[in-house]
Order: structure tokens, then C-alpha cells, then sequence
């Protein structure tokens, strides 16, 4: 590929004059990579494969993904936050409430099976079966090809971006959490990617600042930032999360992929890139909550059209029975309306499309 976004420059005309230099990153709107493809790329938050998840699909690898199998197998790829370890070894670590592991002989399939480029690390629960279990985890991951940041043997490792191809598309990934400070990848031990997630905080601009500069500067044609951040149940953004997404895009990103709160939060469009501030759960076990509906959620497919970030699609589906299935219509109708409110504080572009919605990208 020879074009890349160093040559974002000399399309200011074609681009409506929305070329701006921000932090000495030159960011275009809309959002240009270099193919004249058509690439839908998926993103869903938690991807838990435990407990009981691990006891039911063990034995049918692909069973987990259902009806849902067709529409993963028409993305070109699915990114994901994977809230487990994958290991058959380990101890518990002293003092957690929840411990989150699934074999490597069916939770590996499983991914692959989905079409799984990405696996985010970066949250609370990859270190519940100590480091043997993170290190199987990252072992497993690379052998089967699946990319991963947001953990690490060491914190250098915790903060390295992964690049990967999709198709012609090259892709950087950085991924960070501010979960489980006690899980931080310190400079001799494994750990996660552990940062305040502040735009101020000095931790954060030399951990994921710096992240961000070494994964623009490999010269991606879509730079992610996977972030695992905010406490659980809360349905809106903090202003401290809204102000980071936006500088993490002013300096580069994309897109700003977060995780976390178990249940979905609004989506924005800032300088034409969106922020999915949280996606929910796509796989797990969990208790639902009442009236928040953290069993219902979406599959966010990112359209990235003649070189053009064009259309965020969002998908219904539910958690019924240890897997994910398209939402029924009282699931779907709740998950539209929902979105629709939690969105309008942002002015976010909200029409129908099919079951789901579709988000428009691209203005400034």
C-alpha cells in the first residue's frame, strides 16, 4: 500500500476544507484509508468465555455464536475486549469475587470461529489466574494468530500497539483500561495496560500518549484505541471520559472503542470519527440488572467505503442462554430507543436502518 494518511494533506479540496493540524497530527474529516474497497469491520465490548460459558460450549466451539454466525462471517473482521483469561493453568488471585477463565481447546475456535483480528486485554480480569495464565493467554492468542494489546510480561509489552492487515487495510490497535490498578503490568511483571485515563494525568500522556504516537507513526490506515474504562452500570459518559476520547482522536485515533460498563452507553461523531463510549456485553453469563438491560446490546459494524469512513452500522442482539443471538423485536425496539436518547446530548446522526441503526460519519 503507498498511500497512507501522510498524504491526507493534499486532499484538503477534495475534503471541504475539513484538514486540520491538531498536536502535529493532521487529521482529516471525513476519515480517509488507503483502499477502494468496501470493508465492514465489527467491534462489540465484553467478550466473557468462563464459568458457565466455558461449561456449555465446550463441546461445540461454534454453537456459541448461533444465529449471529452469518452475520460475523459477512465482516471482514470482528474486534473485541476478551474479559477472560484463556489457560488451563493458574491460581486464583487472593481477594477478587469474580474469576473469569476458559479453555484454550475450545475458547480459541471459538474466536477464530467469529472471525476474531483483534483481542483487546486490557481490563480487570486478565490477571484473576495470576501471571501463568496471562502468559498462556498471550502464547494461545499468537499461535493462533489473533493480535492483542493491553497486556503484557512487562508494562512496555502492556502498552505496545498491534498492527495487522485486513485485506489491504493496515490497522493499529492501542488498548488500555482503567480497572484493577493492582493488575498493572509494572517494568519486571505481567500485568494489564493500567492508566488513569485522564487527558491530564501524567501517567496517562506517557503511557497511552506515547502509545498512540508509536502506533501513528507506523502510518496505520485506521488507528483504534480500545479503552476498558469507567465504573459498572453507569449508562452515560463521565465529562473526564468524553474529554479523553476527544483528545485521543485530536492526536490521531480514529476510532475510540470502549468497554466496560456492562451495559451501552451513547455513541458521538467527533471530527467525523466515532466514539462508541461503551458497547455493552456481547458474551457472558451475568445476572441482569433491572431495567438495564445488560443481556441486550449491539454489533457495531464500522463501514469504511472507497476509502471513506462512512457509516457506523449497529446491529441488535441479545445474551439468552450462554450465547448471542439477534435481538427479538421488543429487544431491538428497547436497544433503538435507547440508543437514540443516550446519543442526542451528542447531536450524533441517529436514522433506522433495518432491525438497528445506522449512524452517518464523515462531517466535521
Amino acid at each position: 500500500m503507498t498511500t497512507r494518511r501522510t498524504v491526507l494533506a493534499s486532499s484538503l479540496a477534495a475534503l471541504g476544507g475539513c484538514l486540520g493540524r491538531v498536536s502535529e497530527v493532521e487529521t482529516a474529516c471525513p476519515a480517509r484509508v488507503s483502499t477502494d474497497e468496501t470493508v465492514k469491520l465489527g467491534f462489540v465490548g465484553d467478550v466473557m468465555l468462563g464459568r458457565n460459558v466455558n461449561d456449555r460450549w465446550r463441546e461445540d466451539p461454534a454453537g456459541l455464536w448461533g444465529e449471529m454466525a452469518s452475520r460475523l462471517d459477512a465482516l471482514d473482521g470482528l474486534l473485541l475486549n476478551l474479559e477472560c483469561c484463556v489457560s488451563a493453568r493458574g491460581k486464583r488471585r487472593p481477594g477478587r469475587e469474580y474469576y473469569f477463565r476458559a479453555h484454550p481447546e475450545w475458547a480459541i475456535p471459538a474466536l477464530e470461529r467469529a472471525g476474531t483480528v483483534f483481542a483487546g486485554l486490557a481490563n480487570n480480569h486478565v490477571l484473576d489466574f495470576g501471571p501463568t495464565a496471562l502468559s498462556d493467554t498471550l502464547s494461545h492468542l499468537d499461535a493462533a494468530g489473533i493480535p492483542t494489546a493491553g497486556a503484557g510480561r512487562k508494562r512496555e509489552a502492556a502498552f505496545e500497539p498491534a498492527t495487522f492487515a485486513v485485506g489491504d487495510l493496515e490497522i493499529a490497535v492501542v488498548a488500555a483500561t482503567d480497572q484493577s490498578p493492582s493488575y498493572a503490568a509494572r517494568s519486571d511483571t505481567a500485568g494489564s495496560a493500567y492508566a488513569p485515563l485522564k487527558p491530564t494525568n501524567r501517567l496517562t500522556k506517557n503511557w497511552v500518549g506515547d502509545a498512540v504516537v508509536r502506533a501513528r507513526e507506523r502510518d496505520p490506515d485506521l488507528l483504534v484505541v480500545s479503552l476498558h474504562w469507567g465504573p459498572n452500570w453507569e449508562v452515560e459518559p463521565s465529562e473526564t471520559q468524553q474529554s479523553f476520547a476527544r483528545w485521543l482522536i485530536d492526536r490521531g485515533a480514529d476510532v475510540v472503542h470502549g468497554h466496560s460498563a456492562h451495559v451501552i452507553q451513547g455513541i458521538e461523531t467527533y471530527r467525523g470519527r466515532p466514539i462508541i463510549y461503551d458497547a455493552g456485553d456481547f458474551v457472558d453469563d451475568y445476572v441482569i440488572k433491572d431495567g438495564l438491560h445488560n443481556n441486550w446490546s449491539f454489533l457495531f459494524e464500522l463501514v469504511i467505503d472507497s476509502g471513506t469512513l462512512t457509516a457506523l452500522d449497529l446491529v441488535p442482539v441479545e445474551i439468552e442462554n450462554e450465547r448471542v443471538t439477534p435481538a427479538r423485536e421488543s429487544a431491538a425496539r428497547w436497544l433503538r430507543d435507547r440508543m437514540r436518547a443516550l446519543s442526542a446530548p451528542f447531536e450524533t446522526p441517529v436514522e433506522r436502518r433495518d432491525t438497528g441503526l445506522r449512524i452517518a460519519l464523515g462531517k466535521c
